[in-house]
């Protein structure tokens, strides 16, 4: 086997080799479909190294039975000369087992490819567009932002990783009421800077001290111009202002968890284009929307204000959703969902597939914006794959008491505190240690502690712990070495298994969209790592430097530096750094 392919890549393409031959020999129907052909590590360890449903999945089309087929298969894999055994489990499952020298193969290519070990192909040539953050401008990022920035931002750097072309995107929400509030408040904070007694900040205005400085501002470029003039005179401005200095403390917040947007689309500009009635028009067209009467609220007697009223409806029904929806309000004004729409429409001219990473309050109106992008991509005649993940909030304990967040009375921990607190790499890795769509708890005291408990700890531990130990070895003159690593035993054979791993770990996660996974995954690598550690302080003979064996040394060190680089690829995608002692 040659290393242009990394391990568990170049045994699938062994048994789409052996597929293929079956097929020629009339064994399986030609045009034969491969696509649901796994190989994959076996649940049980002890059952082999590798596992393919090879037989179980193409028994069906090949009108036979799964162990039958399974030893046409055993027959071709057996001939691999890296195939120690191929043995039939259960109904039909194919084990295989590996000679050392596959594992050490691919052990060098960890090593040769560096930086680009676990890199994928798999995208090439799709366009691929994250929507993520997209917070209201009225305020600087806080803890109810912060995961689901975390989550889009470590997705869109898996994707990438794994070969597609990414577009960051963020949508400002500049069109509604929330930002002439907002302007109002800036008035507020202007006429302040100018020196009058504003007292209490008024119920329904922003009262944060986060305007202080665009109220200073203001009055720095205009003086008292607008100190006693009519609202309509100084709104349109104020606005503007106001939004354009909100979004660079935001980027700037961002920037502090490293993360930096490609695109920054504006609802106010989407409206001023025209959009939404592009979208209309087109829609139109295509009988997606029509003019019609909503039904009254289902299960209760309708409010004494409902009237039937004609509005344009969008058929999303048509495309499952409980309900058609209305694009526009009665009063000619679009509704929220219409430029959701129209802004969904202008993202899939640019993109092969769209991904919106939502806080999970807005898991009610997925289902309408799924309909809007199904009904686009069926009336292009293009499917525009589309997936909303949505995010859980994170509920900020401190001293065991949860934290109390209100951005209408100021009083909120924004992430530029818990960054100057714990750390970028800190808050990242923890955001990732569950599923999305788990509820979860950041602590500041168990996020800092030094524990197997504290996953971010435990990764750079790892990490930490084998670049000192490279360290030492030069010290001491010595170095990772290919010369003996035939000489390496059962454990470590068990950590080059576990790197091993990581090219197809990356090819899922990016696959299933989640790029948590990767963040577990290097737990459990990390944990390999540590057990493999801990051996040494029991039996000297087991500890990488062994310094009456230079030759053992210099092969558990280029394990031990290898291990190190998949920790270091790993952490990449997660937008965390690897650090070097602790």
């Amino acid at each position: 086997m040659t290393n242009t392919k990394t391990l568990y890549a170049a045994y699938a393409a062994t048994v789409e080799t052996a597929l293929t031959q079956l097929v020629a020999e009339g064994e399986l129907p030609e045009g034969t479909s491969f696509a649901n052909v796994t190989v994959e590590p076996p649940r049980d360890v002890s059952h082999g190294d590798l596992a393919t449903n090879a037989a179980m999945v193409l028994a069906k089309p090949a009108k036979t039975n799964p162990r039958a087929l399974a030893e046409l298969i055993v027959a071709k894999l057996e001939a691999e000369p890296s195939i120690v055994s191929a043995e039939i489990a259960g109904p039909g499952f194919i084990n295989l087992r590996l000679d050392l020298a596959a594992w050490l193969d691919e052990l060098q290519s960890i090593n040769a490819l560096g930086d680009d070990y676990g890199r994928s192909a798999m995208g090439t040539g799709t366009r691929v567009n994250v929507e993520y953050v997209s917070a209201n401008p009225t305020g600087p990022m806080h803890m109810g932002h912060c995961r689901g920035a975390v989550v889009g931002d470590a997705l869109s750097n898996l994707l990438e990783y794994a070969g597609h072309d990414v577009t960051r995107e963020y949508y400002i929400n500049d069109a509604g009421g929330q930002v002439d509030t907002l302007a109002r408040s800036a008035h507020l904070r202007y006429r302040e800077a100018l020196g009058e007694d504003i007292g209490e900040i008024p119920e329904g205005y922003y009262p944060g001290d986060y305007l202080k400085p665009i109220g200073e501002y203001l009055a720095k470029e205009l003086g008292d111009k607008h100190k006693d003039t009519p609202e309509e005179e100084w709104l349109p401005y104020f606005r503007a202002e106001s939004v354009e200095k909100m979004m660079d403390l935001i980027k700037s917040d961002l920037a502090m968890l490293g993360i930096h947007h490609d695109v920054f689309s504006s609802e106010a500009a989407l409206h001023l284009a025209g959009k939404p009635d592009e979208a209309e028009a087109w829609l139109r067209e295509h009988d997606l929307v029509y003019d019609g009467v909503l039904e009254a609220p289902k299960g209760k007697a309708p409010p004494e204000d409902w009237e039937p009223v004609e509005l344009p409806l969008f058929r999303s029904t048509k495309f499952g959703d409980d309900q058609d929806r209305p694009i526009k309000k009665s009063d000619g004004k679009w509704t929220y969902f219409g430029a959701d729409l129209a802004y969904h429409m202008q993202k899939a001219e640019g993109a092969d597939a769209l991904i919106d990473i939502w806080g999970a309050d807005h898991a009610g109106t997925v289902k309408r914006i799924k309909a809007a992008v199904a009904a686009l991509s069926e009336g292009k005649g293009k499917p525009t794959p589309f997936d909303v993940k949505l995010v859980q909030m994170v509920q900020l304990m401190r001293g065991g008491e949860p934290v109390k967040m209100s951005k209408r009375s100021g009083n909120f921990i924004t992430i530029a505190d818990m960054v100057e607190e714990v750390g970028k790499d800190v808050v990242r890795f923890t955001m990732l240690t569950r599923k999305p769509e788990a509820q979860m708890e950041f602590d500041f005291a168990k996020v800092v502690e030094a524990s197997k408990d504290n996953p971010v700890f435990y990764v750079q531990y790892a990490h930490a712990r084998i670049r000192s130990t490279l360290r030492k070895a030069g010290d001491l003159g010595m170095s990772p070495s290919t010369n003996m690593l035939n000489d390496l035993g059962d454990e470590e054979l068990a950590l080059i298994k576990r790197a091993a791993q990581f090219p197809r770990e990356i090819e899922a996660a990016a696959k299933a969209r989640e790029a948590h996974r990767i963040a577990f995954y290097l737990y459990d690598l990390a944990a390999e790592l540590h057990a493999f550690w801990n051996l040494g302080n029991d039996s000297p003979q087991k500890r990488f430097i062994v310094e009456q064996d230079k030759g053992l040394s210099g092969a558990r060190l280029f394990l031990a530096d290898s291990i190190g680089q998949v920790l270091r690829n790993g952490l990449r995608v997660l937008g965390v750094e690897a650090v070097e002692s602790m």
